[in-house]
């Protein structure tokens, strides 16, 4: 999997630089010939994602550790489950403790917070999905949690298709351009893979849109009220997404007026991560 992602052992890297794990004054008061056995388990329920990256972490504090995950990433997984299982010297895994968890419990509070938004609209087709709204440096990791959770990627950059929000509306009709003219514009200069998706906040934006010939109407802050009426506009037309503000009280709402794909920033921007801790086997411990 990490060989997949080109930047991730940079990203592990740069994360133990900042824990200055090399220097770690406390871990170093231990003897070097004791070794241990330790166990990564959660503190709540939730679903698991990070396992893999987390022993990286440690590995690369020490190639010598032993390291095997005990449950794959996107397995439900209940307080006091044992997630991974560490082998080697103690201090070693002390120094790589901190930097190994951070990664595992934010990418685990991902899945979980997907996890629970796709079980909200079970019964409907409605996809859920995420944003770029990511923490720099780590799209790759956010994405892959959500969909551990059994969500869908939104683009992973802006190179994956075209979105004319309303800033962009707003910039060209200074330029004395409308919204019908933009997505013409980009409709004919696009390869024909690229779809292009338009945000719209109002009914008469997504008559426009669709008119221009859109692809995909992003329903943005509108009531269930409208977003029903948008859907019904959109029927056989485009593909519609509900985004702004979407929560897990009222996801299911939103899912019933028929959308195709439900977008959530919250998923990967306010993420709570998932407790986490690593203990030290009692009988692992051995000089």
């Amino acid at each position: 999997m990490l060989q997949h992602w080109h930047g991730t052992v940079d990203l592990i890297h740069s994360a133990l630089a900042e824990d200055e794990a090399a220097i770690d004054h406390t871990s170093a008061l231990l003897p070097d010939n004791l070794r241990s056995k330790a166990l990564m388990m959660p503190k709540a329920d939730g679903v698991l994602a990070g396992v893999e990256i987390s022993l990286k972490v440690f590995r690369e504090v020490d190639p010598s550790l032993e390291t095997v995950a005990l449950l794959e990433d996107g397995t439900a997984v209940k307080r006091g489950t044992h997630i991974a299982e560490i082998r080697g010297r103690m201090s070693s895994i002390l120094r790589a403790e901190r930097t190994a968890l951070n990664f595992v419990q934010r990418m685990s509070g991902i899945a979980t917070a997907t996890n629970e938004l796709v079980k909200a609209v079970e019964g409907y087709p409605s996809q859920i999905l995420d944003t770029r709204k990511t923490v720099p440096g780590w799209r790759l990791l956010d994405k892959y949690s959500v969909r551990m959770g059994g969500g869908h990627n939104h683009r992973m950059s802006t190179g994956d298709g075209i979105l004319i929000k309303d800033n962009h509306v707003a910039a060209m009709a200074a330029r004395g351009e409308s919204l019908t003219g933009l997505i013409q514009r980009a409709r004919s200069t696009v390869l024909h893979t690229i779809r292009v998706e338009v945000e719209c906040d109002t009914l008469e934006q997504v008559q426009e849109a669709l008119d221009a010939g859109a692809e995909l109407i992003l329903l943005d802050n509108m009531t269930v009220d409208q977003m029903h009426e948008g859907v019904r506009m959109c029927a056989g037309r485009a593909l519609t997404e509900a985004s702004g503000g979407i929560t897990i009280e009222t996801a299911r709402a939103v899912a019933e007026t028929g959308v195709d794909l439900i977008s959530s920033g919250a998923l990967t921007h306010s993420v709570k991560a998932l407790d986490i801790s690593l203990e030290i086997h009692p009988d692992g411990v051995v000089s």
